[in-house]
């Protein structure tokens, strides 16, 4: 099995590459973040999951072991293929969509095509309990862990999150920005102490 390709970009397309390694060609499906990091006749190193299946053989190539990591959470979830997960980590990095399943933001996903309701709301569902630090070391920039952020969700912490969303943002941003403010406050703050705490974030 390959798990990764060093080389250098022979060629890239929508939705994916080829990378020279030594004079023989592999094709890997990528996503556009892997692939907007990636320029032709340039050295590259992707991070590979290898799909072997009756007719044919896959590999999904990464530009990091988060994205990978995500790959293979998202595959995992029923109707999430290859393609589809790709597509995700197309519009979220990983960061991104840890904090977009904690915060249960369904319509977020589903700015990834192939993407509905429905399936956003199984993969919110399935993997809630997955993202974040842990296994995948996945971090949110200037915010708690993931899990810190589920256990924030309650009294004040979810008011405030309310109060953001009423006012136009994203339930993901609100999230992460509350989260961002309860830490750098400490203890147990108010709704009247987080949400100018949490817009000063919003707004960096």
């Amino acid at each position: 099995m390959i798990a990764k390709l060093t080389g250098l970009v022979d060629s890239l397309a929508a939705d994916g590459c080829v990378i020279d390694v030594n004079g023989v060609g592999y094709q890997a499906f990528a996503s556009r973040r892997t692939l907007g990091r990636l320029s032709i006749g340039q050295p590259a190193v992707l991070h590979i999951e290898t799909h072997v299946r009756e007719d044919h053989i896959h590999l999904f190539g990464f530009i990091d072991t988060a994205e990978r990591d995500w790959f293979r959470l998202l595959t995992g979830v029923q109707g999430v293929g290859g393609r589809v997960a790709l597509a995700i980590l197309g519009v979220l990095e990983p960061d991104r969509l840890s904090l977009a399943i904690v915060a249960q933001d369904k319509a977020l996903l589903t700015q990834a095509d192939g993407v509905g309701p429905k399936l956003a709301g199984r993969i919110v569902s399935e993997l809630k309990d997955k993202a974040g630090a842990g296994p995948l070391g996945v971090a949110t920039p200037g915010a708690m862990p993931a899990a810190e952020v589920g256990q924030a969700e309650g009294g004040p912490s979810a008011d405030a999150i309310s109060a953001l969303v009423n006012l136009g943002y994203g339930r993901t941003d609100a999230v992460g920005a509350v989260a961002a403010a309860t830490r750098q406050i400490g203890g147990t703050p108010g709704v009247e102490a987080l949400i100018p705490a949490a817009l000063k974030e919003l707004a960096r």
